[in-house]
């Protein structure tokens, strides 16, 4: 008789190339491994997915930055907007960018910067590309994981297109999360090339191999480039355990498989844990430079109790859950409710994340990857939680970028369990996929559209969250922007309506007030919101300026130099006082501050042709005619055309032969 020949696994399975790595508890195995798929159908699944990213996102090329933090981290810093420099470079590694550390981040937009100046759609571009890249690896990674083809492809598609994404994709600022993300997938991707090779099976040998491993050190590589993108990846270290677990079964020994032994051997798990200890170590360090970072942000914890914090982040774990099914009414901004928030909303939070932990425990013999699953999800979101509360949201779409993919695993791997009996599963669960998929992505594509400028982004989300005062404040800047300042008036009045006590709100209305020439009635919010907040130096520039207008330059001066004392590299506030101190006839002293505020900003254009006309006044023609070509260079770029015909008026002003002769 001739012995019937055993077809081998794919070479890219692991210990789990069943569906759920199942073995029954009498050693019995699971459904027939996965048949390896060709190398065709792969590659087609890699190219819808991004496609699908591009249908949702691409459209966003199109779209501006927002005036919600992209003036902070691109188009008003310095830093960035030099372009790629080595001052620039130097600067985002030993200072922070708006309150955070993500040098990774910064030098991103930085080269950015360098190919698409400030056009808002280049940066664009770069996040749906760093999304699709990460879509893409997510798929790869699952499959060689898991050995599991379809459920792979199912969840990736699911990240790559669910509306929760929209915020991290569509808002310049969140590079940090598509950038961090894609360092996230690439550490996974050298982790299980490492704990794949032989000599990492043997729990044994591990100690003495893992520092050997180039797959190891480029994991680290990769975690320490992901973590100076974002600090959310601290928790690494936890979910390369739980991927120890399920799938890649490296907490038993080669003969007994993971749904046997839920409690590893010891020598293992103390190898495995040691095994993690660089990662732990890098976690540590990022974790204390965050919160050095961060440490004013985090102050606003004094405002938060400890028990509105707790029940806030039960009611956070629940509501992520429940966006996730449901995705209607996303806002950009959920305002925290501090202790306002209903028992009896805490206590159905609590309920749910209790039932859905039994049920996991219980299942967690025959289905490991429903505690992999739900254990990613709850510790990834642990750092943004609230319980150490940064900022005065309640939760944030873009929190869930990564913690969200354990649910999908949880889905898809026990979706197929469940209908692994079934006679027509294979067009059941295709149907169902496929509509599941059409939904996330129409509706994906209609969250897409609330970000293609400020006024749109803040307008549905106050029909999101109608007592926002963040939302109404952000939409007068928008409004007062576009010149809609009677509007804009409204908003400002309601934000402070809801919080009296918010000095942004009231300087900002003084601004507008100021624009409508209703000048006392200005500097009454200035000082209302200084008497708020004395270290809002933006307060304390407009106030300054609203004196000098009345001719009062000695209390101006005063103002200008407490912004700078708050604020020492406020390139405006040096800008104001120079001025205020060409009208008192110090030239000299005006024309080193105007040079200082151009060493902190050089494409300030107005400081530029502030500077230009002190030279001249003091007979400096050729460096004046300089900064002033400068300056209507540009004004042009920017588009503002007030400043264009003032300044071609001032360079005719000077002698022919003058200009012709000094042009740069």
């Amino acid at each position: 008789m001739s012995r019937r020949r055993q077809r081998d696994l794919p070479r890219d399975s692991g210990p789990s190339a069943y569906y759920g790595s199942r073995v029954g508890s009498s050693g019995d195995p699971g459904p027939p491994a996965i048949q390896p798929h060709h190398r065709w159908l792969t590659f087609f699944v890699c190219l819808l997915l991004a496609l699908a990213v591009w249908i949702v996102f691409g459209r966003t090329v199109h779209y501006e930055f927002v005036n919600l933090d992209d003036d902070l981290n691109v188009t008003d810093n310095p830093a960035i907007t030099r372009g790629l420099t080595w001052q620039g470079i130097i600067e985002v590694f030993t200072h922070k960018q708006a309150a955070l550390w993500n040098p990774l981040t910064s030098l991103s937009f930085m080269l950015d910067c360098q190919f698409y100046g400030l056009n808002a759609g280049g940066y664009h571009l770069t996040n749906v590309l760093l999304h699709a890249a990460s879509v893409v690896l997510l798929f790869l990674l699952l499959r060689k994981m898991t050995g599991a083809f379809w459920p792979a492809a199912f969840v990736a598609a699911v990240f790559a297109i669910h509306p929760l994404r929209v915020e991290s994709v569509a808002w310049v600022t969140e590079r940090k999360d598509v950038l961090s993300g894609l360092f996230f997938m690439l550490t996974l991707w050298a982790y299980v090339r490492h704990a794949q090779e032989p000599a990492a099976k043997n729990g044994r040998q591990r100690a003495a191999f893992f520092l050997r491993s180039s797959s190891y050190r480029l994991a680290l590589l990769f975690f320490a480039l992901g973590l100076m993108s974002k600090a959310m990846l601290v928790t690494m270290p936890f979910i390369l355990v739980l991927l120890d677990y399920w799938p890649l079964g490296r907490m038993t020994s080669d003969s007994q498989p993971v749904a046997q032994s839920v409690i590893p051997q010891r020598p293992v798990l103390k190898s495995l844990l040691l095994e993690k200890a660089p990662f732990l170590l890098l976690t540590i360090v990022f974790s204390a430079v965050t919160v050095l970072a961060q440490k004013k942000a985090i102050g606003s914890v004094e405002d938060f109790s400890f028990p509105a914090r707790i029940g806030n982040a039960l009611v956070a774990y629940a509501d992520y859950i429940g966006q996730m099914f449901y995705p209607v009414g996303l806002a950009v901004f959920y305002p925290h409710p501090r202790d306002h928030l209903p028992i009896g909303n805490i206590v159905l939070a609590a309920l749910v994340l209790l039932v859905i932990s039994a049920g996991v425990l219980a299942g967690r013999r025959k289905h490991p990857y429903l505690l992999v699953g739900w254990l990613w999800y709850l510790g990834m979101l642990v750092p943004v939680i609230g319980l150490v509360q940064s900022g005065t949201q309640a939760r944030a779409d873009r929190f869930t970028y990564l913690p969200q993919i354990g649910l999908y695993i949880m889905i898809a791997w026990g979706v197929t369990d469940l209908c692994g009996g079934w006679r027509y599963r294979r067009a059941l669960l295709g149907s169902a996929a496929g509509l599941i998929l059409a939904g996330l992505l129409a509706g994906a594509y209609v969250q897409t559209g609330y970000w293609k400028d400020s006024v749109t982004l803040w307008t549905h989300s106050l029909a999101c969250t109608a007592e926002s005062s963040l939302a109404d404040n952000n939409l007068a800047n928008a409004l007062a922007a576009r010149g809609e300042l009677t509007e804009a008036i409204q908003h400002y009045e309601r934000a402070l309506q809801l919080r009296p006590d918010y000095d942004e709100a009231q300087n900002n209305l003084g601004t507008a007030l100021a624009n409508e020439g209703k000048l006392t009635e200005a500097m009454q919010h200035y000082e209302r919101a200084l008497e708020l907040n004395p270290t809002n130096a933006s307060a304390q520039i407009n106030l300054g300026s609203a004196l000098a207008e009345q001719g009062r330059l000695a209390e101006a001066i005063q103002h200008y130099r407490r912004a700078l004392e708050i604020k020492p590299d406020y390139a405006e506030a040096l800008n104001n006082l120079a001025n205020v101190l060409t009208e008192q006839g110090k030239w000299t002293e005006a024309i080193q501050h105007y040079e200082r505020a151009l060493q902190i900003n050089p494409d300030y254009a107005d400081a530029h042709v502030n500077l230009g006309n002190a030279l001249a006044r003091q007979g400096r023609t050729v460096e004046a005619i300089q900064h002033l070509q400068r300056a209507l260079a540009l004004a042009t770029a920017q588009g503002n055309a007030a400043l264009v015909e003032t300044i071609q008026a001032r360079l005719k002003a000077f002698p022919p032969t003058s200009s012709g002769s000094q042009t740069p």
